[in-house]
């Protein structure tokens, strides 16, 4: 008797649906791409996204997350001016925006009605780029099989930015509008406007390089946490453990970097064995500590006249 042997799958996001299961029996359907919360197995069947996303998938989503937060909070500090009283006011808006739209987020996420998500473990960096991985078998006709293989760590990010966009539109205006007393007209909204220009740039961010920022995330934490901190603190004029107790607002600016620079150690550690991970984060002043100790060293004035000494 002939055996009807069904070919194998070609391409490396191809995959066959589930059609029916009867018992230990089941019936597939043709090969092509799988339904949205699926994803292919070792032997390219479809199935459900059943996992949970591990520590390093949440701080992914953490630091995407954080984006536009940090954005809001630098553009109303830019704009909010010396003079104006609302800054404080508007910061507390924004991280109400970002953290109500991220409760949002989560309970419109499969399972609904519930903080916690399924999701589909990432194996690889083509994951985050199926688009790429669509076969042509006669180099002519090309099969479609496009689906999101990292579900839902890719879409998840753009509801976020659309709850966040949304929030901000219905709560900031008014906001702004009833306590930027200090501000002129024109000057208002400038933080508001900021936004309408970096949710696009974040959202394409995050459609092109999403998979290059899962791998890397930790890494641009660090880097950026330290180029910033030494530039507000020469800024700043900051040259001593005197001159940051000065002001609070330093010391809040302090703090925050720390939090972040800590934030990417953990990302990096992933905190897998904690008695080996935890004293890493002794390392977090380090810096701060090194430039205190060396700005005094590297004052623009003092270089200029010890050259001049010199000749």
């Amino acid at each position: 008797a002939a055996v009807d042997i069904q070919p194998a799958c070609i391409g490396l996001y191809c995959g066959r649906t589930v059609l029916s299961v009867n018992g230990s029996l089941e019936t597939y359907g043709d090969c092509g791409v799988c339904p949205r919360g699926q994803r292919t197995d070792d032997n390219k069947i479809c199935r459900e996204c059943v996992g949970s996303p591990d520590r390093y998938d949440w701080l992914y989503l953490g630091f995407m997350a954080m984006l536009p937060l940090v954005l809001h909070w630098f553009f109303i500090e830019w704009y909010s001016g010396k003079k104006s009283s609302s800054a404080l006011l508007q910061h507390i808006t924004a991280l109400l925006e970002c953290s109500v739209a991220a409760v949002v987020t989560l309970l419109v996420s499969n399972p609904v009605g519930s903080l916690y998500i399924r999701s589909c473990k990432v194996k690889k960096l083509s994951d985050w780029y199926t688009m790429l991985y669509n076969p042509s078998p006669d180099y002519i006709t090309t099969v479609h099989c496009t689906h999101e293989a990292v579900y839902p760590l890719y879409t998840i990010v753009f509801i976020y930015y659309a709850f966040c966009l949304v929030l901000m539109m219905l709560l900031r205006p008014f906001l702004v509008k009833k306590i930027a007393c200090g501000l002129g007209k024109s000057d208002r909204f400038k933080s508001i406007y900021a936004a309408l220009y970096f949710f696009p740039v974040l959202t394409v961010l995050q459609a092109v390089g999403g998979g290059l920022l899962y791998y890397a995330f930790p890494y641009i934490i660090l880097v950026l946490s330290l180029v910033t901190l030494a530039v507000y603190m020469s800024a700043s004029e900051v040259e001593s453990f005197k001159d940051l107790l000065v002001r609070k607002k330093r010391l809040v600016v302090l703090f925050s970097h720390w939090l972040l620079h800590a934030y990417g150690i953990i990302s990096i550690s992933k905190l897998d064995k904690l008695e080996q991970n935890l004293p890493l984060l002794a390392l977090v002043p380090i810096p701060t500590l090194f430039y205190l100790l060396t700005a005094k060293y590297t004052e623009p004035s003092r270089i200029l006249a010890e050259s001049g000494n010199g000749h």
